[in-house]
């Protein structure tokens, strides 16, 4: 016989008693991965503030952010179970390369061409396609911080469905307050079509990435072992997701929440071996309130 938590003629559920209940039937399918501190909510829910503004800027620069955010968050983010994965994964990303000393303000452009290849261009000398490659992996890496170094999801890097989920949605609330207007509301539609043409041609980190993985073949193990000794997490989490053909921010959620003992099976493909691998290993533990995907230690 199965019972119901709750009687047959209880009021539906709060979206706070809800939100209550998911978060402890999450906790309890992983105890080991704790809750979330209040530092991951904040990045996590300013990487998603900066990309609902983003969104909108492209859709209609005179549409007003600010009502639009505090709108929505008072009644909740559409599509939120996508824009969850999408926002922690950044979030995540950022606090590792903090505590890893990476950066305190956006990388510079092309600041370690070296990694590369051993011999680095002399000033005033061409670049060479894989510095190229590299200078435009920088680029996409760049525009993942806004002005004030803050990290953000470059609409180039969001999947072409996630993208188009939100303009119609901003569409839609823009709708609302121009209806009045049917000039402005047929401008609505032509809008969500340029968007979404534009994010289509443009290169994210995924794309950089595997430009940058095609071009250093032989030299693959040297570029990762370098990457991971000077804590240079954006190409190597670029180089993974490339030679296993997974999502940037997929490969970075997967890095950051492997158990040690898998990481030198993750990385294979990479050809490292497993001496190269003691700082990314030693970078992962000391990141607090990581969530790892094994709770054999608790059972």
């Amino acid at each position: 016989m199965s019972e119901s938590v709750f009687s047959p003629g209880i009021d539906p559920l709060s979206p706070t008693l809800s939100t209550r209940l998911r978060e402890l039937a999450s906790y309890l399918a992983a105890p080991a991965a704790g809750q979330l501190t209040e530092e991951q909510r904040a990045l996590s829910l300013g990487v998603a503030r900066r990309l609902v503004i983003d969104v909108a800027a492209r859709l209609d620069p005179r549409i007003d952010p600010g009502l639009l955010w505090k709108e929505w968050l008072g009644g909740g983010l559409p599509c939120a179970a996508r824009l969850a994965g999408i926002c922690f994964a950044r979030a995540e990303e950022h606090r590792w390369r903090e505590q890893s000393g990476q950066r305190t303000n956006p990388p510079p452009v092309l600041s370690e061409p070296e990694t590369a290849h051993a011999d680095a261009p002399a000033e005033g000398e061409p670049l060479s396609d894989t510095d190229r490659a590299y200078l435009a992996l920088q680029i996409a890496d760049r525009r993942r911080f806004d002005a004030l170094g803050n990290p953000v999801v470059a609409v180039a890097d969001l999947d072409s469905e996630t993208f188009r989920i939100l303009l119609l949605e901003i569409a839609a609330w823009r709708l609302a307050e121009v209806s009045g207007d049917k000039r402005r509301a047929a401008e609505l539609g032509d809008a969500v079509r340029v968007a979404i043409e534009r994010q289509a041609g443009e290169t994210g980190m995924a794309h950089a990435g595997h430009a940058y993985y095609e071009i250093l073949g032989a030299a693959l193990p040297e570029v990762a072992a370098t990457a991971i000794a000077r804590h240079n997490w954006p190409t190597v989490i670029a180089l993974a997701a490339s030679a296993h053909r997974r999502a940037y921010d997929d490969m970075a959620i997967t890095l950051l929440t492997v158990e040690t003992d898998a990481l030198c099976s993750l990385l294979a493909p990479l050809g490292l071996d497993h001496a190269a691998l003691a700082p990314l290993e030693a970078s992962l533990v000391m990141l607090p309130a990581r969530a790892v995907t094994d709770v054999r230690g608790d059972e």
